[in-house]
């Protein structure tokens, strides 16, 4: 399974945010599994830096984007899904035409995000964490 991640996955795993925490970082525990592969765009890493930056400093959030880019594929915005993301009329927010394409072109089976509206025009599954870890993670 290709699940691609928003930026307030991110942040929330990065500043440790509660009670999200609880969910998203044992969603990007998933790194280790061998049939999921996590990834993210450039977009939503600089907007985590931003928000990693404000509660620990450039130089710790250096570090952090650092290691979680070891273990979350970056997913690139190619000029034909940047022209989709412009040319797509649902497509309101730039940003988010951008991670949805980001997605689409890798193959992603899932978005998750904790605004879960913002993808209203989405083709593939939108789940926020805690949807996520329920239907995927705690199965019985």
């Amino acid at each position: 399974m290709n699940i691609f991640l928003d930026a307030n996955i991110l942040v929330s795993v990065l500043n440790k945010e509660y009670p999200l925490f609880t969910f998203t970082s044992r969603i990007l525990s998933l790194s280790d599994s061998k049939r999921v592969q996590l990834y993210t765009s450039p977009v939503c890493l600089a907007i985590a830096f931003y928000f990693a930056e404000k509660k620990s400093k450039a130089a710790v959030a250096k570090q952090k984007i650092e290691l979680l880019c070891r273990h979350i594929a970056i997913a690139e915005n190619s000029s034909a899904t940047v022209i989709k993301a412009l040319k797509n009329p649902s497509v309101h927010d730039f940003e988010d035409g951008l991670e949805y394409y980001a997605a689409l072109e890798n193959k992603c089976n899932c978005i998750i995000t904790e605004d879960t509206s913002d993808f209203y025009f989405s083709d593939i599954e939108v789940l926020n964490s805690v949807d996520f870890c329920k239907k995927y993670l705690l199965k019985s």
